[in-house]
């Protein structure tokens, strides 16, 4: 008879999030697939749980999952945690429990704290429906189609993002998806917890001249025809940026500069003025 696969939510910052339930199953398994094991192991330290882990990370899924597998279907029972908050979000945990699901091996999940819905609650924007984005590409090509398949969805949207990542993904967001409302949630639950509610134009000025630490959670506010139309059109976006080009202005700062005065997309204003 198979041992069984247990989706474990551990803490995304403060280790007194974790639940009974958690510390319980935690205990209770035969070993234990992380992450990261070198952050792992301060969790199970800190509870004095000593069990066996296994490292499982996006770069060794294929090696692994064959090798854990087989254990579960021994009879081994396993948890499968991430460095913070659920697992199989974002992360190569989801492969586990599909490989679990093609070979009839039970799975229970043990829920906990998620960054995603943490930022959600406290955005102070509309979020009886969202979008859960994760995390953007690094290959251009592919972030930029995300982007502008993301940009004309009317619920709110979440992302994940790096801190070396930060500034240049929100110079992104404004010229994909305008000026809007973004609500940037670093290092929840921490001793530096931060919640910045602004405009994604003010998010760029704000860290214009600040270096981002930590890792954050970006709430932006979903696409809005109305809102966005609101007492200006496209054609007084580019209007506007003719004018900052009129002035010396490059063509690509003047569209930017429209985008965050109008709230249109900055691609939509530059492919106008060809």
């Amino acid at each position: 008879m198979p041992g069984k696969l247990f989706v474990v939510g551990t803490p995304i910052g403060n280790l007194g999030d974790i639940t009974y339930r958690a510390v319980e199953t935690l205990k209770s398994v035969d070993f234990i697939c992380a992450e990261d094991t070198r952050v792992t192991i301060k969790l199970l330290n800190h509870f004095e749980i000593k069990k066996r882990l296994v490292s499982y990370h996006e770069h060794s899924v294929k090696q692994v999952s064959e090798d854990i597998i087989n254990h579960i279907l021994s009879g081994e029972s396993c948890a499968v945690v991430s460095d913070a908050g659920m697992p199989c979000i974002s992360d190569p945990g989801e492969d586990l429990v599909r490989r679990c699901i093609e070979n009839d091996i039970p799975i229970e999940v043990v829920p906990g704290p998620t960054a995603m819905a943490s930022a959600v609650a406290i955005s102070g924007l509309s979020v009886s429906r969202f979008s859960f984005e994760g995390f953007l590409s690094v290959t251009k090509k592919q972030r930029y189609s995300h982007l502008e398949e993301a940009a004309k969805d009317t619920h709110t949207l979440i992302f994940y993002e790096a801190p070396h990542k930060l500034v240049n993904t929100l110079n992104d967001m404004l010229e994909y998806f305008g000026d809007r409302k973004i609500s940037i949630c670093r290092e929840l639950t921490k001793i530096h917890e931060e919640v910045i509610r602004t405009t994604i134009s003010g998010a760029i000025e704000y860290y214009a001249d600040k270096n981002p630490k930590g890792e954050f959670v970006l709430v932006v506010e979903g696409y809005s025809p109305e809102k966005v139309s609101e007492g200006l059109t496209i054609d007084d976006a580019v209007e506007k940026a003719q004018g900052l080009i009129s002035e010396g202005m490059r063509a690509v700062d003047a569209c930017k500069e429209a985008a965050k005065i109008t709230g249109f997309k900055k691609s939509d204003i530059y492919s106008r003025l060809q």
